[in-house]
């Protein structure tokens, strides 16, 4: 069967995306992958796929330059035409995952394009599968353990990346009654558990690097808020497994370290304090910090450390989070064949590593 396998994959050239094309391409090795890639000002599509596709397997790669963002994809007849009569599984990963997007902008990215690769998957007449991966921040404010089956339960939203993926989950949600499919939902996906490797330096990183710098040691949250991350190459290999797990269709998958294997906020810290030789952080309440002392700080402080205050109030509230994942549907699903998240705990040293060689992401670093 997999001899016939055409995978149209977007968000290929993402954090996740990247690694997810090396996984496939290694797991099917009789497969062909279809990626949807934007041009980018003086580097096309066909260019920047060249970036992630190693040269041995670029003859079995076809890149559609494109983007989710603009009616039927990008994609002109031709192109639509194609691969609706080829493509065999649909693996949809594009989407905004900034914090600052108005509702408008994070709407026309992630719920109309996710609308428009469900149209083109329900096109798909050799379809078997599509994949479509969200996020476990769907459960938005709550607090308590969150199961793979929920979705709407009267939660709020931090931003619009959270509200956005909400209202794209409940479309997919809606066709997968008429489509095989399957809702995947990791957590914060961080560096690779083994190399420390990453290629983006955002969420728990951006506060971690003014911590280790010695700019910042005041944390506006709680001790006991749980931070559940995921290493990419395991979103990877479990994304790639899944898509073509039968057994998967229908179900919503959390893709999370899970209560077993996530983080307080302070064991993290205590960590971190200790590899990069800084004081321990201090807490503070973060809604009197931010009702009070924050407005003082704007205004007596300058440079540098202005500049991390400023900065600082997009990830407010992922110190103050205390809701779990549950993860039965990933462990009936991935543990038979041996793929498991590792706890956080058991490489967190490797990322700080990697932040150390690399400079945060500022200098490259030869990896054996």
């Amino acid at each position: 069967m997999n001899s016939e396998e055409l995978i149209f994959v977007t968000g290929a050239t993402g954090f996740l995306g990247v690694r997810l094309v090396r996984e496939l391409l290694d797991r099917q090795p009789d497969a062909k992958l279809a990626l949807l890639i934007r041009d980018r000002p003086g580097k096309s599509g066909q260019q920047r796929a060249d970036l992630i596709v190693p040269p041995a397997e670029r003859s079995r790669v076809q890149v559609y330059s494109g983007d989710v963002d603009k009616p039927n994809c990008g994609l002109d007849a031709a192109a639509y035409q194609r691969l609706s009569a080829e493509a065999t599984r649909v693996i949809h990963c594009a989407a905004t995952v900034r914090f600052d997007h108005s509702l408008d902008e994070a709407r026309s990215i992630n719920v109309e394009g996710t609308r428009r690769v469900l149209d083109l998957a329900a096109a798909a007449r050799q379809l078997r599968s599509i994949a479509y991966v969200g996020t476990a921040y769907v459960a938005g404010e709550r607090t308590d353990l969150v199961h793979e089956s929920e979705l709407a339960v009267g939660q709020s939203y931090r931003n619009t990346y959270e509200q956005t993926k909400a209202e794209a989950e409940a479309l997919v949600r809606s066709r997968l009654g008429s489509l095989p499919g399957v809702i995947l939902r990791p957590s914060i996906i961080v560096g690779d558990s083994q190399t420390g490797v990453t290629s983006s330096f955002k969420m728990m990183y951006w506060p971690l690097k003014i911590y280790a710098r010695r700019l910042w040691r005041t944390v506006p949250g709680y001790p006991d808020a749980v931070l559940d991350i995921v290493p990419v190459d395991f979103v990877a290999s479990a994304v790639a497994r899944l898509a073509f797990d039968e057994a998967a269709l229908g179900s919503t998958v959390h893709l999370c370290a899970g209560p077993r294997g996530s983080a307080t906020i302070q064991q993290i810290a205590l960590r971190a304090a200790e590899y990069f030789h800084v004081r321990e952080p201090r807490y503070v309440d973060p809604k009197f910090f931010f009702a009070a002392v924050r407005p003082l700080l704007s205004i007596s402080l300058w440079g540098r450390k202005r500049r991390v205050l400023r900065d600082g109030g997009a990830y407010r509230d992922y110190f103050t989070m205390r809701m779990q994942f549950d993860t039965t549907n990933a462990e009936r699903l991935l543990q038979p064949a041996g793929v498991c998240p590792p706890p956080v705990m058991d490489y967190l040293d490797r990322l700080f590593n990697y932040c150390v060689a690399s400079d945060w992401g500022r200098k490259p670093v030869s990896v054996q």
